[in-house]
């Protein structure tokens, strides 16, 4: 029933509103925050890709978080609007750009399997009170932001990364925007099969034959089942195929390079199917690479996903934190709604969600303001 819960939540969020919620305080709200933080929405086409309904461009729609003006009004972002379940944080909306005559450095974001852009924003709004630009896309086909699932959204998941590289287009191309880029300091983040996606953009290729090879083995994990958030996905997959052309052609690029040359760093949340990238390609990633992982994730775990990754990429460093921290710690913090009757809301023991979030973030930060020029000082410190 939750997981119905958590569908229909999503269905909802290009309509959220910015709204005061009753609820624990954020921890980090009382920090001093050097910039507020505002937020728009994007609605952008990739005009390359059909959408899977085959009736128009496939979408691009993100959310935009972005250091803002001090009188610029911030409102705690909370959803669904009728009953709030996750925080996202406080920001102002559609608010003006701080004009300092500075340029920004990028962060795109990509979230977990059947999530939304908005699930990305316990980080966003930190990254643009800390002076960068966030923006994090809705994969279509595979975000609970639209009206329904899509099986080939689910099963191929390669097409996110051409996501972001469409969405980075967008972005350069549009002058209001592109103005407060800087173009040699971009980076990628995501979470869980977001986690997939960056290290695609970062260098990383898949090969089925061997992912297939780990699933049959001992040392297995559960990237290798169907997924809760759409446990039918395999079956409807397989209908399609037969009507749908697009899927074989598809399927034929999936250990293809998604590498984007502009991205000159990566960090990895909670990264999913790690076991499926080649060796090869990881030990040829020539940007720093971050991963971390709740030591509690028994979802996409570190020592089949994160680390398995790591030992091959030449830059890289896993961090675990919090021994009882589970995969979903990454998404926003919940209401008190949510930790009650949400499974995902419902952390280990000991565990606050926003208090491991500020942890995180400082990190994520820490990693990215130490890179410079394709090296990271980050992690040889």
């Amino acid at each position: 029933m939750f997981w119905r819960v958590l569908l229909c939540l999503s269905i909802v969020a290009v309509m959220i509103g910015l709204m005061s919620f009753s609820t624990h305080a954020l921890a980090d709200e009382t920090e001093q925050q050097p910039y507020a933080v505002g937020m728009r929405q994007l609605h952008w086409v990739d005009e390359t890709r059909e959408n899977w309904a085959s009736d128009g461009p496939r979408p691009l729609v993100a959310y935009l978080w972005y250091p803002t003006t001090e009188d610029a009004e911030q409102k705690l972002v909370a959803f669904p609007p009728d009953e709030p379940i996750f925080i996202g944080g406080k920001a102002a909306r559609n608010a003006p750009f701080l004009n300092d005559d500075q340029t920004r450095p990028l962060v795109l974001m990509s979230h977990g399997t059947g999530g939304s852009g908005l699930q990305m924003m316990w980080l966003g709004r930190r990254l643009a009170s800390a002076g960068y630009l966030a923006v994090a896309v809705n994969h279509h086909g595979n975000t609970a932001a639209e009206p329904k699932y899509d099986a080939r959204g689910f099963r191929l998941f390669w097409e996110r990364a051409t996501d972001l590289t469409v969405l980075l287009d967008q972005l350069l191309a549009e002058p209001e925007l592109a103005t407060h880029i800087d173009k040699n300091n971009i980076s990628a983040v995501g979470f869980s099969l977001g986690g997939y996606t960056v290290s695609a953009l970062g260098g990383g290729r898949i090969d089925f034959d061997q992912f297939h090879a780990f699933c049959e083995s001992a040392q297995r994990d559960t990237t290798c089942d169907d997924q809760s958030e759409f446990p039918d996905a395999d079956r409807e997959f397989q209908r399609l195929q037969k009507i749908d052309p697009r899927i074989d052609i598809a399927l034929a690029k999936h250990g293809n390079s998604y590498k984007d040359e502009r991205i000159k760093s990566v960090v990895a949340l909670a990264p999913a199917i790690g076991a499926a990238f080649t060796p090869k390609s990881l030990k040829a990633i020539n940007i720093p690479f971050y991963f971390i992982v709740g030591g509690g994730d028994t979802i996409a775990p570190a020592a089949s996903n994160a680390q398995r990754m790591a030992q091959h990429i030449p830059q890289s460093q896993v961090d675990i934190l919090n021994s009882q921290a589970g995969h979903y710690v990454f998404l926003n913090p919940c209401s008190d709604v949510g930790r009650k009757h949400v499974s995902i809301c419902q952390d280990g023991e000991g565990v606050v969600r926003d208090e491991l979030h500020g942890k995180a973030a400082q990190r994520v930060l820490s990693f990215l303001q130490s890179t410079k020029n394709g090296l990271n000082e980050f992690l040889s410190s």
